[in-house]
């Protein structure tokens, strides 16, 4: 029998083509998407290259903590999970509230990929050795380094803030390295770099996702994000298989996998041990535990 592994934002991009690395290397892959359209053409694309059991789409909107722990639910009663890729990702040019009250971009960026990975802990040790895997991004460089509330103070820039909630996941990541050492369950970052995909597509050609400084320099900088983002979604999802599923990795864990599939130094801000408590902190604030569901924080 396949083993189970769990991408979300998988219907498309660099999340899709981690499901198709998973699915090559045997794994019986659940897709998670909102969109049942795009779910079904996902399935399709990863049956294609599949060598193990067939995949399979689940509708969620991870925006919603609600619906994250019914996804959560749903994938625990289904068994031991070998691997999850937390691969949502979104960033917006303007401020925008979940059906939570909470800002957007540090709700889908870090709360959802918390709240699921927590909740399905047990799942992921009962198929140990089993591997966590959250992408993160270089967006994390031009964050402000404060977590008492969601969202930081001063004006709302999308770029900035988006690197914020990468930064708190890839705190919260190394936190939970640290945790689960000796358990079984692994537990690493992935740095896509870039690629050609509806957020660097659409969002990241609007300068109102930079602070007034950077938009003084807009043609340049909107250089810099193309470069940066020129690249097929496939060799940008790399990391994420490289991170699930190498063997050169086994007894490790707190790693970076950056662009190239190779280990890199974790950026700067994202080990200190006060930010990292602070994200926890926050996070336990935000989307407290079902305790039906999943286990309890160490």
């Amino acid at each position: 029998m396949s083993e189970r592994a769990v991408v979300t934002a998988g219907t498309g991009g660099i999340g899709l083509e981690t499901a198709k690395g998973l699915a090559r290397h045997g794994f019986a892959v659940t897709v998670v998407g909102r969109n049942a359209e795009r779910g079904t053409s996902a399935v399709a694309e990863i049956s294609a290259v599949a060598t193990g059991a067939a995949p399979r789409f689940l509708a969620a909107d991870l925006a919603s903590l609600d619906q994250v722990r019914a996804l959560a639910a749903h994938l625990a009663v289904e068994g031991p999970l070998k691997v999850l890729v937390n691969n949502v990702g979104a960033m917006f040019a303007q401020r925008r509230q979940t059906v939570d009250g909470i800002e957007s971009s540090f709700a889908v960026n870090h709360l959802s990929p918390y709240l699921l990975t927590e909740l399905l802990l047990d799942r992921l040790q009962a198929a140990a050795p089993s591997r966590i895997v959250n992408v993160t991004s270089a967006a994390v460089k031009a964050a402000r380094r404060t977590f008492d509330a969601a969202e930081p103070p001063g004006g709302y820039y999308g770029f900035h803030w988006y690197g914020r909630a990468k930064l708190a996941n890839l705190a919260y990541t190394l936190h939970l390295a640290e945790r689960l050492r000796g358990t079984g369950v692994t537990v690493f970052a992935a740095d896509p770099g870039g690629a050609a995909t509806s957020m660097t597509d659409g969002t990241m050609t609007s300068p109102k996702i930079v602070s007034p400084p950077l938009r003084l320099l807009w043609p340049l900088v909107r250089r810099t994000f193309a470069r940066a983002t020129a690249g097929p979604a496939s060799v940008a999802a790399s990391p994420s298989v490289f991170a699930a599923t190498d063997a050169s990795l086994e007894g490790q864990t707190g790693v970076l996998i950056g662009p190239g599939a190779r280990p890199v130094p974790v950026f700067r801000g994202a080990d200190d041990l006060r930010t990292i408590e602070k994200v926890l902190d926050l996070s336990r604030r935000l989307a407290p535990l079902d305790d039906g569901h999943g286990a309890q924080h160490k």
